[in-house]
């Protein structure tokens, strides 16, 4: 890969860094600012309220997909990826700003309920716009390498975010953390943004962009119906995402708080399993993509689902269990390098199934969507079931999703080989000058 391939990955990657620093910070603080939004009572109860909040940004994310879906693909993936981080860094200024129960009431959670609309906004465009600008940037056989970075700055940022979180833990009193110490990651991450911004106004569009021109979908770029005409590839976005965004934020989002909450290890041991266990795991990633790049996508796929739907009731049962440090570690490695097989091309794989002038919205709001009823529910629906008193009932819903998906993979064709500048609108009937056969497409 060239020197500029590197550059326009390494900015992409960096803001995404940012990005999902701001939008994780939420969830791996939200045991010690639960209580600063809620009167007093059960502490379960203070967690499904603001789960319920975080939950309401993913549903922010299919309007985010659709608008900032369409600023990508008619105005260009540099346009709608600053558009993204600006609307990040309000939304972490607001969070670091909020006043609590005690001083506003309710207001607070009000303000915080609108930063999380604005977070849902950005990252609903976000995800898009960098799964295409890095699926873009790469040369055609370094795709799945290119694109795995997409996963490795999103969990850097959670990272960053829980390196954060250990040192202020060891840094600052217990009492202090849940006072007023939770506000400064989200004071760090808006001046992260700022700085992004800044980056990205200076980074350079894709080549394929620049070069699609007026291609066959011309007014029609980035609209629903342009979108409509690939919705059987837009199903097929929801379906594959379904299992593999639920397994990702149980492992990684609700892991800390699943680790506190049911298995009974102190706060700093659940953070430092989730710490060591992300950077195994981003490490990961760039592997795996480039394994991708040699034997295809579905292999990968097909690992994935068939791990998660058979591991995942014994995996989670054994956590809930484990103790200490060690074990959990262990058990947190064996779930993570599963879902690899998903994380580290799912960006690339959306991407390659829709033409350039609708790449952006088709990727951004199916995958949204799927988000939104699978991913940003999986934390609440966890707490459900062990707030009713089943908890291995959630166990079980990750594994029906994970089996879901396992149909869904395979039953698609690969798409590794897909030419990006090739990939055409459908057509009622095959046109007698065709020079070259349509690329490969889903079944």
């Amino acid at each position: 890969m060239g020197r500029e391939h590197w550059k326009k990955i390494w900015v992409g990657s960096a803001g995404n860094m940012v990005e999902w620093f701001d939008w994780f910070v939420y969830a791996s603080f939200a045991t010690y600012f639960a209580g600063a939004f809620f009167p007093e009572g059960n502490d379960t109860a203070k967690l499904m309220n603001t789960a319920g909040i975080f939950a309401v940004g993913f549903f922010m994310r299919p309007v985010g997909g659709w608008l900032l879906g369409r600023v990508g693909d008619r105005k260009g993936r540099k346009a709608a990826l600053t558009l993204t981080v600006s609307l990040m860094s309000a939304s972490a200024i607001l969070i670091a700003v909020a006043p609590t129960y005690g001083v506003a009431g309710y207001g607070g959670a009000v303000v915080l309920l609108i930063a999380r609309l604005l977070q849902g906004l950005s990252v609903g465009g976000e995800y898009a716009a960098s799964a295409t600008y890095l699926t873009e940037a790469s040369a055609p056989e370094h795709r799945g390498f290119a694109s795995s970075f997409q996963y490795v700055s999103m969990t850097a940022g959670q990272i960053v975010g829980l390196g954060l979180q250990i040192i202020l833990q060891r840094t600052m009193s217990d009492d202090a953390l849940h006072s007023w110490g939770w506000r400064i990651p989200f004071i760090i991450g808006a001046l992260g943004a700022a700085i992004v911004f800044y980056l990205r106004r200076n980074m350079l569009e894709t080549d394929v962009y620049e070069e699609s021109g007026d291609d066959a979908l011309a007014g029609d770029k980035g609209t629903i119906k342009a979108l409509w005409a690939h919705k059987r590839e837009a199903f097929l976005v929801i379906a594959l995402t379904m299992g593999g965004t639920v397994a990702y934020y149980t492992y990684t989002t609700y892991l800390t708080k699943y680790l506190s909450n049911s298995a009974g290890l102190p706060k700093q041991t659940a953070t430092l399993v989730s710490f060591c266990a992300l950077i195994v795991f981003a490490c990961l990633q760039p592997l795996a993509g480039k394994l991708s790049d040699r034997i295809g996508r579905r292999p990968l796929l097909i690992t994935f689902a068939v791990g998660s739907t058979f591991l995942t009731v014994p995996i989670m049962t054994m956590l809930k269990h484990a103790g200490s440090f060690w074990p959990a570690l262990g058990l947190a490695l064996l779930a993570l390098v599963v879902i690899t097989g998903y994380t580290s091309i799912n960006a690339c794989v959306k991407a390659e199934l829709f033409p350039t002038g609708i790449r952006a919205l088709g990727v951004a709001l199916p995958y949204a969507i799927a988000n939104a009823l699978f991913g940003g529910t999986a934390e609440y629906v966890a707490l459900w079931f062990k707030d009713a008193g089943r908890e291995s009932g959630f166990y079980w819903y990750v594994a029906g999703c994970a089996a879901v998906s396992l149909v869904v993979y395979l039953s698609m064709r690969e798409t590794r080989d897909i030419d990006l500048n090739r990939v055409t609108a459908p057509s009622p009937a095959p046109h007698e000058d065709a020079v070259a056969p349509a690329p490969a497409r889903v079944e």
